[in-house]
Parts: C-alpha cells; structure tokens; sequence
C-alpha cells in the first residue's frame, strides 16, 4: 500500500486488477479526457503500458490502484509520473470510474496523493495538465490547492490548462 485516506487505499497494481482496470478504461465516458481518449483498450496493451509507466515503482512513482477500504473494489488509478525529468516536480494524474465520480473520491486521493509525495516523496512542486473543457478536473485542482499558471495547444489542437502546488515552500 502506497496510502490509505478515510475511504480509499491506493496500492500498486496487481494483475488481478487489469480485469477491473480494463473495464474502466473500454468506456468512453471515463476516457474522453485522457489522452487521446482512446477507449478500445485490450488486456495485452494496457500491461504494456502499466510494465512501461510503472519502472520506476521502486522510487514511489507510477500509477497505482485506488481500491475502496469497505469492500476492496477498484473505482480507478491515480499516478504521479516524471514527466520533467526531475523527481522534485511530478505530474498527477487520476481516472475515477463514472460510477464513481462526484462522490468526493477525486478530492480524497487528490488530497492523499498531494501528502504522500511530500512526505514520502520530498516532493516540491505538483503539476497537473486537464484539457481546458474539463470542467471538473479543473475545479478539483483548484479545491485541492493548486493554481493555474498556463495553457497550451496539444500536437492536435486542443487547449490544455496546465495546474500547479508547491509542496514546500523555499
């Protein structure tokens, strides 16, 4: 286990999990703002890409299984990954399952994350990128703290707003 907050625990992904990860990664709704939002994802393709984004597990980073604690169900992931070559500012990232959503799951692993990488982590600076329509990804950025100091265009033209917490305060 990474980290446990009132509701969730967040551990590393087992194989056991990909069954449910896969499920939540085949339905549009929960991938429309991911990525390229690709949502016909096969077990062989995402173990590729947990065994490609998970090297580095054994420094704390990687994306992990949110798992409820009252009966063990996976309702998404959450990562933190070295997009800056730099482990004193990584990048979040979350997907929740739609059945889950608006439930303050978001906030709590948010929250939870946001802890863990400062304290465990030594962690100074989190960034999150959202594309600019989605609305409450924003507005959970900015409840859990962070600030928006950007936005850009993807290699595809669509606007992206880029978020930022210092976790230490220099």
């Amino acid at each position: 286990m990474k980290f446990a907050t009132e509701r969730l625990i967040v551990r590393e992904i087992k194989l056991k999990d990909i069954e449910f990860l896969l499920d939540i990664y085949n339905k549009e709704e929960n991938m429309k703002f991911v990525s390229d939002g690709k949502f016909n994802w096969t077990k062989e393709v995402i173990i590729a890409k947990y065994d490609n984004v998970n090297k580095n597990y054994n420094k704390g980073i990687g994306i992990f299984a949110i798992e409820l604690k009252e009966n063990n169900t996976i309702i998404g992931e959450v990562g933190l990954f070295d997009s800056f070559n730099n482990f004193s500012k990584l990048e979040l990232g979350y997907i929740i399952d739609s059945k889950f959503q608006n439930k303050g799951f978001g906030k709590e692993v948010c929250n939870g994350l946001l802890r863990y990488a400062k304290e465990k982590l030594n962690t100074e600076i989190i960034v999150a990128r959202m594309y600019s329509e989605n609305l409450k990804s924003i507005k959970l950025s900015e409840t859990c703290g962070m600030k928006m100091i950007g936005s850009n265009h993807t290699d595809n033209g669509k606007k992206f707003n880029t978020y930022e917490k210092h976790l230490v305060i220099k």
